[in-house]
């Protein structure tokens, strides 16, 4: 798979992507990552890349050019599968969502600053806007980061025990059981006996009750 993530601050996604299971993805050739600096791409003096919002109001607005400039280089070396801009006013971000785009060769990523991007760029050129909550950053930077290691880890050869991802929370619709190691007794908290019965019918089916439980005492809405 392919990232190309657009911003103006592309310091802010060095280190969430030189450690851990990203690193790892980059290294074994399973993920490719670019970030461009939109301020390298802006025809305007001294990098400008925002601009006053027509009809008045506080904050500024990423300017259209730019990102079209940018976005039609990037097109003409390949073709991608979505378009995705990260606003706090896009569908919420879910596994679901996060096993679509793994199925995905190529994908940009537009990191909003200021007030958002001019509208006629979600219009001609975004296919997908994600929102990771109902809040806001300062930029689309961390929101990006957090999309591409959901999304990277479920790459086949990204985790090292690739079943894991199966029994993620959310991956059924459920929050995923409690889960112990050893020791079995850790201050005379003893760890659930089922777990020790070598029986992994009756553990898969314990896993699953604990699974509901905690899903309909946590996150009942996720039952509906």
């Amino acid at each position: 798979m392919r990232v190309d993530i657009i911003t103006v601050l592309p310091e802010l996604l060095e280190s969430p992507f030189s450690h851990s299971m990203m690193k790892r993805a980059k290294d074994r050739g399973l993920l490719e990552i670019y970030t461009h600096n939109l301020r390298d791409h802006t025809p305007y003096k001294q990098g400008q890349v925002d601009d006053y919002q027509f009809g008045g109001g506080a904050g500024m607005v990423m300017m259209p050019e730019p990102l079209a400039i940018l976005l039609d280089k990037l097109k003409e070396d390949r073709a991608y599968d979505e378009v995705i801009y990260m606003t706090p006013d896009g569908p919420l971000f879910t596994q679901k969502t996060a096993n679509t785009l793994s199925l995905r060769e190529n994908i940009i990523i537009i990191c909003g600053h200021y007030k958002g991007i001019d509208d006629r760029i979600r219009q001609h050129y975004v296919t997908m806007e994600i929102s990771i909550g109902d809040y806001v950053l300062s930029g689309g930077e961390l929101a990006a980061a957090v999309v591409v290691d959901s999304v990277g880890r479920l790459l086949p050869g990204v985790l090292n025990d690739e079943t894991s991802a199966l029994f993620d929370s959310f991956q059924d619709g459920l929050l995923a059981p409690p889960v112990y190691t050893r020791p079995a007794d850790f201050r005379g908290w003893k760890i659930p006996d089922i777990l020790l019965c070598g029986d992994p019918k009756k553990i898969d089916d314990w896993r699953y009750e604990q699974s509901v439980k905690r899903t309909k005492e946590r996150r009942p809405g996720l039952m509906d």
